[in-house]
């Protein structure tokens, strides 16, 4: 009997384009002949949560409260009920009647957020303008539902904060026998209704971060009260990171499986079991549960799908209308990841450096290279315009290879088609000012990379392959082609110290004041499980003391480090100089004016980047 299958992305995600993942197995799925269906429960909760209806319920729950967070909007609640579903109509489908009256005085209430405009918004055109009110409204009942209703609501992750280095299962397994709440009870309705439309045999769950497992383990649970005969499946890329290792039976009440890394592989295998085509020993890189303990099926050799024989995404079956163009940061480069609609695809799998000491280099998702040519990305660009009438490409690779987007482009050119398309990329010198301006003609507008902790010595030190005059000319040759730059920064790398960091600090100031980079985020450093610093940490100086393992999850790792700085501490004044850099401004402040307390001063030249530069 054919096995039907449904696949979910569990709540949150990206509100603005689907997560890929089951595009992915969907295209693969449908080129096996093998019945299936996919839904984003993400971006269908977030919807229903902001209706009428639901921010009626929410201000009701809250009624019981002596004590209520953000007074403010609770003091024009009336006014959020009544304007929830214009704003949310907007985001989903901007025009200029809708933001004229969105722009009148008064139509929108006014809280914490929308009170306090940057003085960016006077130059946004007046779409734009809407766009952003209407998110700062609904980012305000956001917050609001985090404060008085669910602690673990936020628009790009559920319950974070417990799946995040959760070494044991007991706090998760805690909070599952507690009632649902409001949100969850509006996810665990969609998912009924999916339930009994599709009534599948199979429920593949993707999980790429850990804000989207605890949602998919309520799910599940109400599957298996409700529906005992539907095997479930968990894969995505917190299982491939974190529950390598699992050994707590646990989580397997609310699952039959859950697989590892790239999942075409082991979802056939586990459909070929089910439709009794084969038994459990056939299963590969997948966890189950047998006579109470936790075992890994994984048959040998592998039956392997490579990324040039992969069929193209299909997002059919995906409410594509329905996901919102919210504008949060009005930084131009910033705002791709929350506005405007993109199909997402990769150029190649895996990373073809795979040497940065902080990366999880060990894992199939990073050391397991595979590229395909341009003709075939070419091809597969044209399926997915055909079937989702888009022509804006995010290329969410790991390092996208330079020699096959130089490829792409010229077969993009050469069939004139004309699509927008950014990507992320090593800041390398094969990157060369003609290169740049062949990717600019053939539609990119904006590529990402990490220039992490803009220290000579330390990224050596990380094997990053790249140093800070040539980051600097490859990023000039970018922007001088009108393509966006976005750098990933780090600090608190291991033996980083309060000089570097300053210095680091100097380094993003003068590539921003020299127009070589228009948006960058800082991230502090943690050490994980599979990289070669979790591997070996001595040799980089620290030392890991936790978290001890205890069955369930295993990735990011406590340490110290005797030989760096204070890395904490330096947190809020380096977001607080970013912030400013973002919106084109500060760049004649000293330094130590972006901190509380007394920092070095810089030991580099004011000159540095501009003496570099081409």
């Amino acid at each position: 009997m054919p096995i039907k299958t449904l696949l979910i992305t569990p709540p949150f995600t990206q509100l603005n384009t689907p997560y890929p993942a089951t595009a992915y197995l969907t295209g693969f799925l449908n080129s096996q002949g093998l019945f299936n269906h996919q839904c984003d429960l993400s971006i269908e909760l977030f919807n229903k949560v902001f209706t009428k209806d639901v921010i009626t319920l929410v201000f009701k729950e809250t009624e019981i409260y002596e004590r209520i967070e953000y007074s403010r909007v609770w003091e024009q609640r009336l006014h959020y009920i009544e304007k929830v579903d214009f704003a949310i109509a907007y985001l989903r489908d901007q025009n200029e009647a809708t933001a004229s009256q969105l722009l009148a005085k008064g139509f929108l209430p006014k809280s914490h957020r929308s009170n306090k405009l940057s003085k960016s918004y006077s130059e946004l055109n007046r779409i734009d303008q809407a766009k952003h009110l209407a998110t700062l409204f609904i980012e305000e009942l956001g917050d609001f539902i985090t404060a008085n209703v669910d602690e673990f609501f936020a628009f790009t992750r559920y319950a974070e904060q417990i799946a995040s280095s959760a070494s044991s299962f007991d706090e998760i397994d805690e909070y599952l026998n507690y009632e649902t709440n409001i949100i969850e009870d509006q996810l665990i309705n969609l998912l009924a209704i999916q339930l009994n439309d599709y009534q599948p045999d199979l429920i593949g769950f993707t999980i790429p971060f850990p804000g989207n497992l605890f949602s998919a383990l309520r799910c599940a649970q109400f599957i298996k009260l409700n529906y005992p005969k539907i095997k479930v499946v968990f894969g995505g890329g917190y299982c491939n990171t974190e529950l390598r290792g699992i050994s707590d039976p646990r989580i397997f009440k609310y699952v039959d499986f859950i697989t590892l890394d790239d999942g075409e592989g082991p979802l056939l295998k586990i459909i070929n079991h089910l439709s009794g085509e084969a038994d459990l020993s056939t299963l590969e890189r997948t966890f189950i549960l047998d006579k109470g303990r936790v075992e890994f099926q994984n048959h040998l050799p592998n039956t392997l799908f490579h990324h040039a024989d992969l069929p193209t995404p299909s997002y059919n079956g995906l409410k594509l209308h329905s996901y919102l163009s919210f504008l949060d940061v009005i930084n131009p480069m910033h705002r791709l990841w929350t506005d405007g609609r993109w199909n997402k695809m990769t150029i190649s799998h895996g990373c073809y450096w795979k040497q940065c000491s902080f990366c999880d280099v060990s894992l199939d998702y990073i050391g397991n290279y595979q590229v395909t040519t341009g003709i075939d990305l070419a091809n597969k660009i044209e399926e997915l315009i055909a079937e989702t009438d888009t022509r804006g490409f995010h290329f969410v690779d790991e390092a996208a290879p330079p020699k096959v987007l130089k490829a792409l482009a010229e077969e993009l050119i050469r069939r004139k088609l004309n699509i927008t398309w950014w990507t992320n990329i090593r800041f390398e010198k094969t990157f060369t000012p003609a290169l740049c301006k062949l990717l600019a003609q053939s539609g990119c507008i904006a590529v990402t990379g990490g220039l992490e902790v803009a220290s000579d010595r330390l990224l050596a030190k990380m094997k990053k392959g790249v140093d800070i005059a040539q980051v600097a000319q490859v990023t000039q040759s970018f922007a001088q082609n009108n393509i966006m730059v976005h750098a990933y920064l780090m600090y608190g790398f291991p033996t980083q110290t309060d000089q570097e960091t300053i210095d680091s600090l100097e380094v993003v100031r003068q590539l921003f004041e020299n127009k070589c980079i228009q948006s960058a985020f800082w991230h502090q450093f943690t050490a994980t499980a599979h990289s070669p610093i979790g591997i070996n940490p001595a040799s980089f100086g620290i030392k890991i003391t936790g978290p001890k393992f205890d069955g369930f999850a295993h990735n990011d790792l406590w340490h110290e480090d005797p030989e760096g700085c204070d890395h904490v501490k330096y947190t809020a004044g380096l977001n607080l100089a970013l912030h400013n850099y973002l919106n084109g401004v500060g760049f004649d402040i000293e330094l130590q004016e972006w901190f509380d307390f007394e920092v070095k001063v810089t030991s580099l030249e004011p000159s540095l980047i501009r003496d570099v530069l081409i």
